[in-house]
């Protein structure tokens, strides 16, 4: 079928966020020269995977304005087209200071958050400029994601102005606390929720990240959301999927992703629950955490049988979710946490269920990928907040070979059933292209 031209939302190809992977594995196989990308400087400095897509537009100093103090400070990012090579990854290194990037970080932010100014010190518009190479590129389509109210309302004066049908894919549920707390907090919740569900009248296909996220939104929204999770391609994950299921010496449980809001805490507390089964059981059990190089968690050296390593590459990642005795996937069970999370689908979890290396899911028992675990049974899941269930699970499938086997072989039976690339890309290309042919 022909491929229409599509322009995606906020949303780079990348090989090492949650997002940029998902966007690669359901847009596999595109034509490159019908696809563009249009996003944020900021997004844009790492990574970039040219394979699929090789057009870039960077939303920068003259699309992105900052009201006064906040324009003396913020980073001026250039505007127009990336020049990029043929390198299939690329990064564009931008110096920072470190001091400056904390100072942002811990206090800057936060008061923008409190204060409701994050939602007004900064407007995005449609510069001369990139009117120019939007008239030029031609889109048939807006595939968009996005995450703040500037963000919704660059999506709606974007489809306005090229009124081509869009399409708006869900992957975290941020309406529930975007505004949530500090000063002005209902007015902001009521200006956000009226914006938003404008997007949404306004799109013509709705998605979400999982079933269940479809379903609350269909209550909360009266809209239809079609599912769309991170495909896997088999055979990429089947050339080191696991065959031997005795234990490393020493054995180890690996969680790769990322830390801070909504996982944190549960990590240390998995990493309390390793150093209790080692005193208990006599043993060397490493839990290693792998992250960004800048992630790494404060409280790592408290702990002795912690390893923290950095990101490899996605090509590395089947052989080294196979070499791991245990894959963990975890979530916070603060009130904050479960609003952000309880419709979340990680990324992660479905390269870690073809990977043939038993799970555990530790989530509250209300999130999706909790209910989703333990309805297919792919991992072994912990639904209590305690450090002693968190032990029991571990030193149950250390000691059981049996076990082990038989979650990892389940894992891979729904992987290969729900989550395969050939048959999810395929319906989503069929998605996208319904609009197009539509169109005609």
């Amino acid at each position: 079928m022909p491929l229409p031209k599509v322009l995606i939302i906020s949303q780079p190809f990348n090989n090492d966020t949650g997002g940029g992977i998902t966007l690669s594995n359901l847009f596999a196989g595109w034509d490159q020269d019908k696809v563009a990308v249009v996003c944020t400087g900021h997004l844009l400095e790492y990574n970039i995977d040219t394979s699929i897509c090789n057009t870039y537009y960077q939303l920068g100093y003259k699309e992105q304005k900052w009201i006064f103090p906040f324009n003396l400070i913020r980073r001026k990012y250039p505007s127009g087209i990336l020049k990029l090579d043929d390198r299939k990854i690329q990064n564009l290194t931008i110096n920072k200071s470190r001091l400056r990037v904390s100072i942002i970080m811990k206090f800057w932010l936060p008061f923008l958050k409190w204060t409701g100014l994050s939602h007004f010190v900064k407007t995005t518009s449609l510069s001369v400029n990139f009117c120019k190479w939007l008239d030029a590129f031609k889109p048939d389509i807006i595939y968009a994601q996005a995450e703040e109210l500037d963000r919704v309302s660059f999506c709606l004066l974007l489809q306005n102005y090229l009124k081509k049908p869009m399409i708006f894919h869900m992957m975290d549920d941020w309406p529930s606390i975007i505004s949530d707390k500090g000063f002005f907090k209902n007015y902001w919740q009521r200006k956000i929720d009226k914006q938003f569900r404008k997007l949404l009248n306004q799109s013509s296909i709705l998605m979400s990240i999982c079933n269940e996220m479809s379903n609350e939104y269909k209550s909360r929204y009266s809209a239809d959301f079609i599912p769309f999770h991170n495909p896997v391609d088999i055979s990429f994950w089947k050339q080191y999927q696991k065959k031997d299921y005795n234990l490393s010496d020493p054995p180890s449980i690996l969680y790769a992703g990322r830390v801070g809001l909504g996982i944190d805490t549960s990590l240390e507390l998995i990493a309390k629950a390793v150093e209790q089964v080692n005193k208990e059981l006599n043993t060397s059990l490493r839990f290693v955490l792998q992250t960004q190089a800048g992630e790494k968690p404060a409280w790592i050296s408290d702990y002795t049988s912690l390893q923290h390593q950095s990101f490899v590459s996605y090509n590395e990642l089947p052989k080294v979710f196979s070499e791991a005795d245990i894959l963990v996937l975890p979530y916070d069970f603060s009130e904050e946490s479960i609003k952000y999370i309880k419709y979340s689908m990680p990324t992660k979890a479905s390269e870690y269920m073809v990977c043939g290396t038993p799970i555990i899911v530790f989530a509250p028992g209300e999130t999706a990928i909790s209910r989703y675990a333990q309805e297919c049974g792919w991992a072994k899941v912990i639904r209590d907040n305690n450090c002693e269930k968190i032990a029991e699970a571990i030193k149950h499938l250390i000691q059981d070979k049996s076990e082990r086997m038989r979650i990892a072989k389940n894992a891979i039976h729904v992987a290969e059933r729900n989550h395969n690339a050939l048959e999810i890309r395929n319906e989503f290309k069929k998605t996208i292209c319904s609009l197009f042919n539509d169109g005609k």
